[in-house]
């Protein structure tokens, strides 16, 4: 029989957060682009995410019929306010600055489009999406 000590919850190796400078436009005293704070959610907590995002469309043609439809934006903006630790994009204040309400609306108006196709890109990676397999095998033998 295989070892199975490792699948124990102890011996996982824990996803560590990650700091990553979303823009070069928000600087610190010393001119350096602030980090901002990215941690991993669990599976649960994606999926209740997707679901939020995810509405019944009927089936055309087909009475009583539903098929779901996900839409991608809204997760993938909802994913990133939840995985971003720093800055708190639910702080009324900052909200406030931008002259919007929620964190979703503040991540879209702090950033730029690409800075934010960046952004969302580096929280799916935190999240293990976009990671091909043989890199994370690699990282996980050093």
């Amino acid at each position: 029989m295989s070892n199975l000590s490792a699948f124990l919850s102890q011996n996982a190796i824990k996803v560590e957060n990650v700091k990553y400078a979303a823009s070069k436009r928000f600087i610190n005293e010393d001119g350096k682009p602030v980090e901002w704070e990215i941690a991993s959610i669990t599976s649960d907590e994606d999926e209740l995410l997707r679901k939020t995002c995810t509405k019944r469309i009927p089936v055309p043609g087909k009475r009583n019929a539903f098929m779901p439809e996900t839409d991608f934006n809204a997760y993938i903006t909802k994913q990133a306010v939840k995985c971003t630790l720093f800055p708190n994009l639910n702080d009324v204040e900052l909200q406030n600055s931008y002259g919007v309400m929620g964190g979703e609306a503040l991540l879209k108006v702090m950033l730029t489009p690409g800075e934010y196709a960046d952004y969302v890109a580096k929280v799916q990676e935190v999240n293990g999406f976009n990671v091909p397999l043989e890199d994370a095998v690699e990282e996980a033998k050093n």
